[in-house]
Order: C-alpha cells, then sequence, then structure tokens
C-alpha cells in the first residue's frame, strides 16, 4: 500500500478562470501540467508524493464547466458538475435514471459533494501496485506485478488484458456508454465530440492512460441524447462494501422494449477489464428475443466468452454472467451462481 507522507512535492498553482484560458495552460505547460476538478484522484496522488507536476491546473473556478442544460431535445452536463447535483436533478431522475441511480451509487455522500463526473470518468487506475509507486508496466516498468504467481490481482481484469491487468474504475462509465452519450473535449486542434465507449482506451492503445486525453486536451462537458430517455434501465454495482467502496464490477443496460420484446439495447459492463466494455455481441444476441431469464442466462454465457481469470479472480466470470443475466432477464427470477 501507500506510504502517507505528511508534505506534498511542490507545484505552481494555477487557476484559470475560463475554458480558454485553461486551454492556454494546459498547451503551454504540456505533460508537466496536471489537471485537478474535485481533487479527490488528485490529492491521492500528490500526497503520496508518487505524481510530481510542476504545474497544477486547478478548474474549479471556471463556471462555464459546470451545471446541467439543456442541449437540443436532450441534456448537457458540465464536466466539473458534481455527481450530487447529478443524483438529485429532476429530469436526471425522470428520464434518465440509470445514469443518476449510478452516481448515488459512487462512494458516499461527502465525496459526491465533491467529485465531479468529469473526474470519476477520468480517474486513473486503483491497482494498489501502481498506486504505491512500483515500477509496474503502467508506471513506465517491465513488469505487472499483479500479474505474477505472489501477485494480489482479487480486483483485476479477467478481459482484454494486455500487459497490465488493472482494471477502470468508474462507475458512471458504463451508464454512459449505455446511455449513447457524447464526450465534448476541447483540443489544440479545437473542438472534438466523441461516443462515450471511444473516451476509454486499453493498454493495447496507450498503457499509461485509461482515456483517450492527451497533454493539451481538456473534457469540458458530457451530452446526453434523447435516444434513450425513459427506457427500461438496470444497474448493478457489487462491491465488497456498502459505502465508499470502488466496484468490484457493475453493469448497466438501457433497453427499449414492445411488450416484452427487446427491440434496441445498450449493455456495458466495468470492472472486467482495463475500459469500460460495451457487450454489442451481447446486444446483437437479445435484440428481437423476450427481456426473460431464459434470454438473459443466454446472454451471460455469451458475456464471458474468452475471460481468462488470474489466481484470484476467477469469481468475477461468474459474477459478469449473473449481472448480465439480471441486467437482461430481471432480477427476481435470476438465480446467484457459483
Amino acid at each position: 500500500m501507500s506510504v502517507i507522507r505528511d508534505v506534498m512535492p511542490a507545484f505552481d498553482l494555477v487557476q484559470p478562470r475560463s475554458v480558454n484560458d485553461a486551454q492556454r495552460l494546459l498547451q503551454q505547460y504540456g505533460a508537466d501540467a496536471w489537471i485537478m476538478a474535485g481533487g479527490l484522484d488528485s490529492f491521492d496522488w500528490l500526497k503520496d508524493r508518487i505524481k510530481r507536476p510542476k504545474v497544477l491546473v486547478d478548474l474549479s473556478g471556471i463556471e462555464e464547466l459546470r451545471g446541467i442544460r439543456p442541449a437540443g431535445d436532450g441534456l448537457e452536463i458540465g464536466a466539473l458538475t458534481t455527481l450530487t447535483e447529478i443524483v438529485k436533478h429532476p429530469i436526471i431522475r425522470d428520464k434518465y435514471g440509470l445514469l443518476a441511480e449510478a452516481a448515488e451509487l459512487i462512494a458516499s455522500p461527502q465525496i459526491r459533494n465533491q467529485g465531479t463526473i468529469g473526474g470519476n470518468v477520468s480517474q486513473d487506475a486503483r491497482c494498489w501496485y501502481y498506486r504505491a509507486g512500483w515500477p509496474c508496466y503502467r508506471a513506465g516498468g517491465n513488469i505487472c506485478y499483479a500479474d505474477t504467481p505472489e501477485g494480489r490481482n482479487r480486483e483485476h481484469a479477467i478481459l482484454d488484458a494486455e500487459r497490465c491487468v488493472a482494471v477502470n474504475p468508474s462507475d458512471s462509465a458504463p451508464a454512459l456508454i449505455a446511455l449513447d452519450a457524447k464526450f465534448v473535449m476541447r483540443t489544440p486542434k479545437g473542438e472534438r465530440v466523441l461516443d462515450a465507449e471511444d473516451y476509454f482506451i486499453g493498454p493495447d492503445i496507450d498503457i499509461t492512460r485509461l482515456h483517450i486525453l492527451k497533454p493539451g486536451d481538456l473534457l469540458t462537458a458530457i451530452r446526453i441524447p434523447p435516444t434513450w430517455a425513459g427506457a427500461r434501465f438496470y444497474f448493478e454495482k457489487v462491491r465488497d462494501r456498502n459505502v465508499w467502496d470502488f466496484a468490484l464490477m457493475n453493469v448497466a443496460c438501457a433497453m427499449q422494449v414492445s411488450g416484452n420484446t427487446i427491440q434496441r439495447i445498450r449493455l456495458a459492463v466495468n470492472g472486467a477489464a482495463a475500459r469500460p466494455l460495451r457487450l454489442k455481441g451481447v446486444e446483437d444476441a437479445v435484440r428481437g428475443k423476450s427481456a426473460t431469464p431464459a434470454t438473459g442466462e443466454m446472454a451471460g454465457k455469451l458475456a464471458v466468452e474468452g475471460a481468462i481469470p488470474l489466481q484470484f479472480n476467477a469469481y468475477k466470470i461468474p459474477l459478469m454472467r449473473n449481472l448480465v443475466k439480471r441486467a437482461i432477464g430481471g432480477v427476481e427470477e435470476a438465480k446467484w451462481e457459483s
């Protein structure tokens, strides 16, 4: 585990008042800059003295990055909007309850009051080897300590692992993918809008990052289209403790049904791989079928095809299978398997 020290490393603090000022500073300092939103992930790194940025860019004074506002027939959520605001917002609760439910299961009320949606989707991996400063692949070394005979890997990946087996820790990410959200970024080349699922990357693309942001880039907003408003939603988070704990795995599902027939569906899980996974193969397999336990059973088995457990996380295979099963077939009828 990390050794907590009393004194943070020295850095220059800059507090821009606009997105344009923030972007100018990020371009000026490049890889030497550290972006801070709510500060919850940032202060962990700084207190442990693992990250030593030369400049900390504090976004908290940029009002245009806050708030929830109409965007066409959907919504736009500023990246600095707190998780508590999202949980309590009446339109999100009424039309996009999947996101409200996911946000409400993040950490504790105190953390949700400070933590932001942009920070939640952009936080770094929580693997204790990496967070403690071990020279692993993700930190620029040449080994994954979790993926060794002596490694502790109970929380790590069962799918799409390549050198690094750390997983993405965000609870809001799979909900945003299921809602077909769009992420709005400011880059040195201008504004860029991309699908939520494309914001997250795995170690096959860049082993040092969990998201697509590069030095000089800034996530400014998340847009939720009206496409899935009022759909049948399901979110479940499995964790060791009911408060202030990261997910062992979570699932988010948005379905549009006619009678009980699945017309359209988006399904995502997190905690299974280095990035949140949209299960497109499962979506294709269940579309047109009834949302029943039998369909859920088939979907769960399909979802875990190709999963490779590590020494201490084989439980994640039946866990993922049953989360998918419950998301599609319902909770009351589904039975957990060992």
